[in-house]
């Protein structure tokens, strides 16, 4: 495996999914990334043990094993003068400092930028927020829930008008595994600034910029436009102007996903892979303007022609079509989708508890096309004594900070 952060030292203050996901990035390419727990409690994501009505394993805790695998944890009590001053002898040694606590917590507990730069002036400093580090609610907290879904305007843009209120956020931790790509991606051009400048630099990421960088084509046509647009209820046909453009819903309730962009060169053959080539003669459909203007009537025999076959006869049968389809799949059906698995984007890690091996998911990003090879994310404080041990801490030291409630 090709681990190009190999070398590079991250020392992350975070908790929950969004930050510690760039930090599981990073890990993923190599980079020896040291998580700092508080000693008693660990990271507060630990005892989320029910997420939407699945029970979750501590010892195979998948919710945090996804932003956590291949770290190591230090428990440190960073509120403690002992403990501020273990981190910094951390700092001293690391090439990148990540965090997503709030202002006011990094001050008071003196882990902000000018605390860690003091000890160690080329450090890169990572901020992760939900709202930015400028503005009046710069001090206030948030979860991918309410800053990358709610207030960013997606929730909003993906809800049908016709339904009573907005759709809530379906899949844990979707933006804050989003903006932790981002942030680690942020964190790689700092380090390459670094490298070829001597100057280390500090980046902001928040939720709500992730969203609006995702959302970016539509904002920036309402900028332009003053239109926005919104989701329509599911139904069976193609768009108002491109018939090949829309989900069709199969015999036995499956869907197939049409998304041609552009038709053209695309017409005879698409109605021969539904089984209605006559439909090309149609002059209706001879070019792509007309199949625009006709789109209704276009749409009207594709959603009939999709309605004769159960959904695995189109999954198979429209491989050799030429314009661009997809199968409207369940997570459930993408573990066994060929294709995910021919782009290995299943890794697996051995359970804490020592049963069956874990499965997660890899980053999106695959160096030399070799499969991703990590570890388990850490228990609460696993590596406390191995990390000090490698600072040259003697061992009586590290009892005493324990003693003291220092450490973990």
């Amino acid at each position: 495996m090709t681990q190009v952060m190999k070398g590079v030292r991250v020392l992350e203050v975070a908790q929950f999914t969004y930050v510690p996901a760039a930090g599981a990035i990073l890990a993923d390419w190599g980079a020896d990334v040291i998580k700092i727990e508080h000693p008693v409690r660990g990271d507060t994501q630990r005892g989320f043990l029910n997420m939407g009505g699945v029970t979750l394993d501590p010892l195979r805790h998948t919710l945090f094993e996804h932003p956590n695998r291949g770290k190591r944890s230090v428990g440190i009590d960073l509120s403690t003068a002992e403990g501020q001053e273990i981190l910094y002898e951390l700092a001293k040694t690391a090439d990148v400092f990540l965090t997503n606590y709030l202002p006011q917590v990094r001050q008071k507990n003196k882990f902000d930028i000018e605390h860690i730069r003091a000890v160690n002036p080329n450090i890169i400093y990572a901020r992760g927020s939900a709202l930015g580090n400028k503005g009046p609610e710069r001090e206030i907290g948030g979860f991918d829930g309410t800053c990358f879904w709610s207030r960013s305007g997606v929730a909003y843009a993906m809800t049908p008008e016709a339904l009573p209120g907005p759709l809530t956020q379906g899949i844990p931790a979707f933006g804050d595994s989003i903006g932790g790509m981002f942030i680690a991606g942020g964190i790689s051009g700092a380090l390459l600034h670094r490298e070829k400048t001597g100057e280390a630099t500090e980046l902001d990421v928040s939720l709500l910029s992730a969203a609006w960088w995702a959302s970016g084509a539509l904002i920036s046509q309402v900028m332009e436009t003053g239109i926005e647009t919104r989701n329509g209820m599911p139904v069976s046909g193609g768009s108002l102007r491109n018939p090949f453009m829309g989900n069709f819903r199969t015999s036995d309730g499956g869907t197939i996903n049409l998304c041609m962009v552009s038709p053209t060169g695309l017409i005879a053959d698409t109605f021969a892979h539904v089984g209605v080539p006559e439909a090309a003669d149609d002059p209706r459909f001879k070019d792509v303007l007309s199949l625009i203007d006709n789109a209704g009537a276009a749409s009207d025999i594709l959603v009939k022609a999709f309605a004769q076959k159960p959904f695995a006869y189109w999954r198979s049968h429209l491989k050799t079509m030429k314009g661009q389809w997809a199968p409207v799949q369940s997570f459930t059906d993408l573990l066994t989708d060929e294709q995910t698995l021919a782009n290995d984007m299943i890794i697996e890690v051995e359970g804490a508890d020592g049963g069956k091996p874990l499965r997660l998911v890899r980053g999106p990003v695959q160096f030399d096309g070799k499969p991703l090879e990590t570890t388990r994310a850490p228990q609460a404080s696993e590596h406390t004594e191995i990390v000090l041990m490698e600072l040259g801490v003697e061992w009586d030291q590290i009892e005493q900070w324990k003693a003291s409630g220092a450490i973990a």
